[in-house]
């Protein structure tokens, strides 16, 4: 296995990062708005139980009466039944908040996903999105509905204790809060070890991930091939500097919560010596007494929360980094607002204003590079084809076949040049504009969970049923599709597992078939049908194909024959064109391919006979 190194997070803990997902906070402001309005009503409860204490002690106990206690008993239980209901209307909102903005998040990154460029998937492993789009987005809900929603009631609380104390005595109070400027230094030393370490457990997690990922939808592959071993070992590699540096994250909060423990116990002790004496050399101020030694025990807990979820705040800001990286990552093929004013985008488009596709598919002066790469493909390439022109790109394995389709289809841009569709620059029109007029079979389909019916209407979700039967019968699948157990209906399973790779080719070209589009691209999309299969589908292609341009990218040359252009691709480079006719009158690198071919066939037939 191999994986993909994903960009470094290096920036300390910030505001500004957290600042990114205001926004999706927003959308759900007023159960927000709710959820701290509660737990604010809960702090300020939580502040006033030891005044009451106080009460309780200086008017019924000190003074061994009785008198006017029914009403503060009515008071007290009217205290506890509103921070009952605050606290289930505040958990009742908070819940909210946290699977919404996770929602929100995960919409979002889905929809951005749907923008990037071919290029992305083609290096992004799978891994690295899932990890994003499910574990990071989960874990920044969760800070920002309980993590926030518990530090804005420990500040609160403390807040409100202080001021308390203080309008209780100004001594004790002093006492207390001097260990705060102690516990901000120890959090300020450790916060940023702890983002650190956070940032590469996130980035392990996104191998493990990819490993994962890999592990599953490779089984097959790793059995015949007898690796389990080795994937274990690999994976067992990843695994253990996951628990290495979990482990170091763990310590690291277990030293921190503690020192903070340590100050918080240390402020007690101050109350419980200083009022102490208070209290020998005045009896009357035992109910305070009584109440600062609440507070100060009180007060441990959440200033231990504050440190904790503070804690917590600085690994989240990896998760926050994460996946605002991915929402920034910018597609590498976009539309000009011009064109998305007049024709849409994908998930708004403007389908009254598209042209009706001819087909005629012109590259001007195209020259051509991968983003990645430093060599040019294409350069200065001129080719003009017709609508309705079936053009066969031909060549060995690695040759570079797809590029001119690539760049066609508009999954790639030149890096110099234009490509004109019917007459225009393609980029002047909508991405969506053009796609939606390509019918595209892969060699290796990829096929939806779900039956066959629902997987052939991705081509056209409105299809009849009368539409769907005409589409099978034109690739010869109907009796195929017929002889499963439930026909039409038969559930294919994830990416079309239960069905061979001959049956998914089969469902892909009547996919592709029932859009009828304009342009069509076959990309070696017979090569794991069965002959007799095949020559079916050779004569349904030459008719569909019919009136349309196409390009078919071939491996058996004998399927091309009567393709109206058939280009010869070597390292990258156009090399013959033409007929097949006139490229076998050549006798160039066609010709030798075709005979090469052409040998192996016939030796095949003979063997088979036999």
């Amino acid at each position: 296995m191999s994986y993909f190194e994903e960009e470094e997070y290096k920036k300390p803990f910030s505001l500004k990062v957290w600042a990114r997902i205001v926004p999706f906070v927003k959308l759900y402001r007023k159960d927000f708005i709710r959820a701290m309005s509660f737990l604010i009503l809960v702090s300020i409860i939580d502040v006033i139980y030891p005044l009451f204490q106080r009460y309780a002690i200086n008017h019924y106990i000190t003074t061994g009466s009785a008198r006017g206690i029914e009403s503060f008993a009515a008071a007290y239980g009217l205290m506890l039944l509103a921070q009952a209901l605050a606290v289930i209307f505040f958990i009742r909102n908070a819940m909210r908040v946290e699977l919404n903005v996770a929602k929100a998040i995960r919409r979002a990154l889905f929809v951005h996903l749907q923008k990037l460029s071919f290029s992305y998937y083609n290096t992004t492993p799978v891994g690295y999105m899932m990890a994003r789009v499910m574990s990071d987005t989960g874990r920044i809900g969760q800070m920002v509905s309980w993590g926030l929603i518990d530090m804005l009631w420990a500040v609160i609380y403390v807040f409100g204790v202080f001021i308390a104390m203080l309008l209780l005595n100004v001594k004790l109070a002093l006492l207390v809060m001097s260990i705060i400027p102690v516990i901000a230094l120890v959090t300020l030393y450790f916060q940023k070890k702890i983002l650190n370490i956070n940032r590469k457990i996130r980035k392990i997690n996104s191998r493990m991930t990819g490993a994962f990922n890999e592990g599953i939808t490779g089984a097959r592959t790793s059995k015949t091939l007898v690796i389990e071993d080795k994937n274990l070992k690999e994976f067992s590699e990843i695994t253990g500097r996951y628990y290495d540096y979990t482990l170091k994250a763990t310590i690291l909060n277990a030293v921190f919560i503690p020192i903070v423990l340590t100050f918080s116990t240390m402020a007690v002790c101050f109350v419980l010596v200083s009022g102490g004496n208070l209290t020998i050399k005045d009896p009357l101020f035992f109910g305070t007494f009584s109440a600062f030694i609440t507070y100060a025990i009180g007060i441990f807990e959440p200033i231990q929360q504050i440190a904790r979820v503070f804690a917590d705040f600085v690994s989240t800001q990896a998760n926050i980094e994460r996946v605002t990286g991915l929402l920034d990552t910018e597609p590498q093929i976009t539309d000009t607002p011009e064109v998305i004013e007049k024709y849409g985008d994908n998930f708004n488009p403007k389908r009254e204003n598209w042209e009706h596709l001819m087909g005629d598919i012109e590259f001007k002066e195209v020259s051509f590079k991968y983003p990645d790469g430093d060599e040019y493909i294409l350069e200065n390439f001129n080719l003009k084809i017709p609508a309705g022109t079936t053009v066969a790109i031909v060549g060995e394995t690695g040759a570079g076949k797809s590029t001119l389709v690539n760049l066609a289809c508009r999954f790639f841009e030149p890096t110099q040049g234009q490509i004109l569709i019917d007459g225009r620059d393609y980029r002047e029109r909508s991405q969506l504009w053009l796609h939606n007029n390509i019918g595209y079979v892969l060699q290796s389909p990829h096929l939806f969970s779900g039956t066959i019916r629902e997987n052939i209407k991705y081509g056209k979700f409105n299809a009849t049923d009368e539409e769907i039967e005409a589409a099978i019968r034109v690739v010869a699948a109907d009796g195929i599709i017929s002889n499963m157990e439930n026909g039409l209906d038969t559930n294919i399973g994830e990416g079309g597992d239960r069905l061979s790779t001959g049956e998914k080719q089969l469902i892909s070209f009547a996919r592709a078939i029932i859009a009828n589009p304009r342009i069509f691209v076959l990309d070696e999309a017979t090569s794991s049908i069965d002959t007799q299969t095949e020559q079916l589908i050779q004569e349904a292609i030459m008719h569909i194909l019919k009136n349309r341009t196409s390009f078919l990218i071939a491996h058996r040359l004998s399927t091309i024959k009567k393709a109206d252009l058939i280009l010869v691709v070597k390292n990258g480079k156009i090399i013959e064109k033409g007929t097949h006719q006139e490229l076998l009158r050549q006798k160039g690198y066609y010709h030798s391919l075709y005979l090469k071919q052409f040998e192996e066939e016939t030796g095949a037939a003979v063997l088979n006979k036999n």
